[in-house]
């Protein structure tokens, strides 16, 4: 079987809702082995002999079955295995399933849980749960939640109908609403709207304002305020990382519980879930590109140190 994309379907089944890894073999290659290029390309990092153990345990496989250590060598050839997966600390709290059909699921996701595997965090994410226990192996993500902030989350579940649902979030047909919580400036005019250039560099943790022209827009409104404390409702107009978090900092609004903004903090244990950064994805609405009928969801969650401040502020 194979995709529209030409790459074929992967032999191996998912591991504990995680895809296998695909790698294609170079077409100029000249290797006498698919295990010689493996050893010259991969040797120095995973080590010659996990590699030779690998292959003599039949976790390399091609679409014709598992790859020996003396299969000739075939450009252009792909090869699947399932890599090794990382001790993870599990995230004690659950995803919501708001809304499920045969296109669609959305998701009411916790702070601390990332959306898709990534570095270290691979199991404990909403999308690997979420294949699990829904038993949909074939659920990929519309767009992408930041792993410490809470919320909806949108999956697609008919693959047929991804590209459709993914093109909503990057032509901006999606209107997305946050809520915050930080500190009240009566002296801040409010709505505001803040407009900068945004860069986020390569192995840096935080996004940064640099002069130039802007490439990112977000509109920050008071819902309600307390005790030294308000609600702020927040309307990215544009997607980059850590907008939200950065137009509020720059503001003189940074979001409570943030380890980035305005300034990068040492990171906590990863058993540490007492103060989760207050920003929520309260809403998403559309018109649904293969329906045409109007979406509207609204997460159920609520922001710790709005609704119990004494609370949250003891686990701190």
């Amino acid at each position: 079987m194979r995709r529209k994309s030409g790459v074929p379907a992967s032999p191996l089944p998912q591991r504990r809702g995680v895809d296998p890894v695909r790698l294609r073999l170079p077409a100029d290659g000249t290797w006498p082995t698919a295990l010689a290029y493996l050893l010259e390309r991969y040797g120095a990092a995973v080590g010659a002999e996990r590699l030779a153990a690998m292959m003599d345990g039949g976790e390399f496989v091609a679409l014709d079955g598992p790859v020996t250590a003396h299969r000739p060598y075939r450009p252009g050839e792909y090869l699947w295995f399932h890599r090794e997966l990382p001790a993870e600390t599990p995230v004690p709290f659950a995803v919501e399933v708001l809304h499920r059909d045969e296109r669609l699921v959305v998701a009411d996701k916790p702070h601390f849980l990332a959306t898709t595997p990534r570095g270290r965090h691979v199991t404990e994410t909403a999308l690997a749960r979420l294949r699990r226990d829904l038993g949909l192996p074939r659920l990929s993500p519309a767009h992408r939640l930041d792993r410490l902030t809470a919320g909806l989350v949108m999956f697609v579940a008919d693959p047929r109908h991804r590209g459709a649902y993914q093109g909503l979030f990057e032509h901006r047909l999606v209107r997305k609403e946050y809520e915050a919580v930080a500190r009240f400036d009566p002296a801040l005019p409010l709505p505001h709207t803040a407009r900068s250039r945004i860069v986020k560099e390569r192995g840096e943790l935080a996004s940064r304002e640099v002069p130039g022209e802007a490439n990112a827009e977000s509109r920050i409104e008071l819902i309600d305020h307390r005790a030294g404390l308000a609600r702020y409702r927040l309307l990215p107009h544009t997607g980059r990382t850590h907008q939200l978090r950065l137009h509020m900092s720059a503001a003189g609004l940074p979001i409570l519980g943030d380890p980035l903004y305005p300034e990068v903090l040492a990171e906590p244990a990863p058993d540490d879930f007492r103060r989760p950064l207050q920003l929520l994805a309260r809403r998403l609405e559309f018109t649904d590109p293969v329906t045409g009928e109007a979406r509207r969801f609204e997460s159920r969650r609520q922001l710790a140190a709005w609704t119990d401040p004494q609370a949250w502020t003891a686990g701190v």
